[in-house]
């Protein structure tokens, strides 16, 4: 039984259509590609001479671990503002493939990977949208989390507030 006290539950299996799980798939891959490439290329790689290998850890690959969890529980609020932190890492895989490196296909790999998790962050939050929309028209059904009992034992949504 989930929080919400249905044996649907709130995991990403359990909510969402085909569409939804794919690009949030696709956005996993990308976050953990990311981070991977990160880790090899500033740990292991190329480690800075002129700082600390963790600092330069905690300041670039720090930012990725805040919205692990919301990601890992398909949370489309947390998709929507990892896009904006891909974008971050895209324009750092471009000012790295700018200038000299000894692996510049690391900087590549850092585009493709933010690349990725961006299309992905952006495209679940949008294929979660529409189906939360249908599920409120009555056209699919809705996920456990967003149904209602009243005390006539009747499912209902809950009501948008605006």
């Amino acid at each position: 039984m989930s929080r919400s006290g249905s044996a649907v539950g709130g995991d990403r299996a359990a909510i969402g259509g085909s569409v939804s799980r794919f690009w949030g798939e696709v956005a996993l891959t990308g976050y953990f590609g990311l981070f991977g490439v990160l880790l090899l290329w500033f740990a292991w790689l190329e480690p800075s001479s002129r700082l600390p290998t963790a600092l330069v850890l905690i300041l670039l690959v720090g930012p990725l671990l805040m919205p692990l969890r919301g990601l890992l529980h398909g949370r489309p609020y947390t998709h929507a503002w990892t896009s904006f932190l891909a974008l971050f890492y895209f324009t750092v895989g471009v000012f790295n493939v700018a200038g000299p490196m000894v692996h510049p296909w690391m900087a590549w790999l850092e585009i493709g990977f933010s690349v990725l998790l961006f299309l992905g962050a952006v495209l679940y939050t949008r294929s979660r949208s529409r189906e939360w929309r249908a599920a409120a028209n009555g056209s699919i059904v809705a996920p456990a989390a967003h149904v209602v009992r009243l005390e006539g034992g009747a499912p209902r949504l809950k009501s948008k507030e605006r």
